[in-house]
């Protein structure tokens, strides 16, 4: 007890002790904590679908008989119709052969790595990658390396030097990397699995439905072997997948353990997800339109102000560095009404602590526009 008791001081004193916040309500862009409401700019509900009430009210006139528990894993009594109409949905969104609903998008980076990367085989990974990949990588049988971000000729050295002192090799990356808010080249990546030999997997956690035109994120028509992505972001749901061929996704179902030994998403969930995708996926649409409108438009303000950031996309990191002086700004934004929680290692890098602002569909530019003056002034 003692130990644990100095580890956590030793993360106070490094300004890295983390509690959870006391969240009583969250509705449109707005965040209540602690009795205090706040435009929320730390939100991964990008198109604002989760504090829809008319959405929500809806689907559940429409849907009275599905479940509020699966009681069970899949492999058991824990799937149901509810399950296959979802999966069905999204191998067609995808374009891919099958697809495998897992309950996070953890569990599916975790379970897609642990179960293709046995002994004798080798993970080629952006060193910028989730934690859930990492993670799989550490608790697989395989081998892994890591290229430095977006460094393809680095990726292409290793493969070289190591690709064939393996059997299977997979090149793992996101497209929308979910700190720095840049993008990976699927094309590049393509490119280089085909001229080394290799299964190319792609995290589109932060694109699905956020970005391209078929709404399935930056992979839609490209040849990746493997996608996962999550409903608990853009969709506004609960749960997440993989898509690819059925060799795989079968290979999935008798070898991912986060899959075999999960007690499955209940039923209503999974409906939920299906009806968003199916009976309101126009309005999804319309909400992406909106949520990209933005985007540019809060680019192009970065761009007026001078500041170079490596973001593509909806997010925004605004990297100070210091986690102190990190944490002093957040604190600073919230006292003006703006919930921009400070990001600090080890979810970033040490030295980069950073304010990750996250836009959605309900963003407003001016509060954007607001946030970036007190940021400016109190960087200096």
């Amino acid at each position: 007890m003692k130990r644990i008791a100095e580890e956590l001081e030793k993360l106070k004193l490094q300004n890295q002790l983390r509690k959870i916040p006391n969240i009583e309500a969250k509705s449109d862009g707005i965040i209540v904590v602690d009795g205090v409401q706040y435009v929320n700019f730390a939100s991964n509900d990008y198109l604002g679908i989760s504090t829809k009430e008319d959405l929500r009210e809806e689907f559940l006139r429409t849907n009275t008989n599905s479940l509020l528990s699966s009681a069970s894993a899949r492999l058991l009594t824990g799937s149901s119709v509810e399950y296959k109409e979802l999966e069905a949905t999204l191998s067609n969104l995808f374009n891919k052969e099958a697809s495998l609903i897992f309950n996070t998008g953890y569990q599916a980076n975790l379970g897609v790595i642990t179960a293709l990367n046995g002994s004798g085989d080798v993970i080629f990974s952006d060193k910028l990658n989730h934690a859930s990949i990492i993670d799989g990588m550490m608790l697989s049988k395989g081998e892994f390396f890591r290229y430095k971000h977006l460094d393809y000729d680095n990726l292409e050295k290793l493969l070289k030097e190591k690709r064939n002192n393996y059997n299977r090799a997979i090149i793992v990356s996101e497209s929308i990397f979910s700190m720095d808010g840049d993008s990976a080249d699927i094309d590049k990546l393509v490119e280089l699995k085909n001229k080394y030999d290799c299964l190319l997997m792609i995290d589109e956690a932060h694109a699905f439905l956020t970005a391209g035109k078929h709404m399935s994120g930056l992979s839609y028509g490209k040849d990746v072997d493997i996608i996962t992505a999550t409903f608990g972001k853009a969709l506004g749901s609960f749960g997440a997948f993989c898509v690819s061929n059925e060799l795989i996704i079968s290979y999935l179902i008798n070898k991912a353990r986060s899959f075999i030994f999960s007690t499955s998403i209940p039923p209503l969930n999974i409906a939920w997800s299906a009806w968003l995708l199916n009976e309101k996926f126009e309005y999804l649409k319309k909400q992406k339109e909106k949520l990209n409108h933005l985007v540019k438009a809060v680019h192009a303000s970065l761009k007026l102000r001078g500041i170079n950031s490596p973001s593509v996309s909806h997010i925004i990191p605004v990297i100070i560095g210091d986690n102190e002086k990190t944490v002093k700004i957040s604190e600073e934004l919230r006292a003006k009404g703006y919930y921009i929680p400070a990001i600090r290692p080890p979810t970033v890098p040490n030295g980069s602590s950073r304010l990750r602002i996250s836009l959605t569909s309900d963003t407003r530019l001016e509060d954007f526009e607001d946030v970036m003056e007190v940021v400016s002034k109190a960087i200096g």
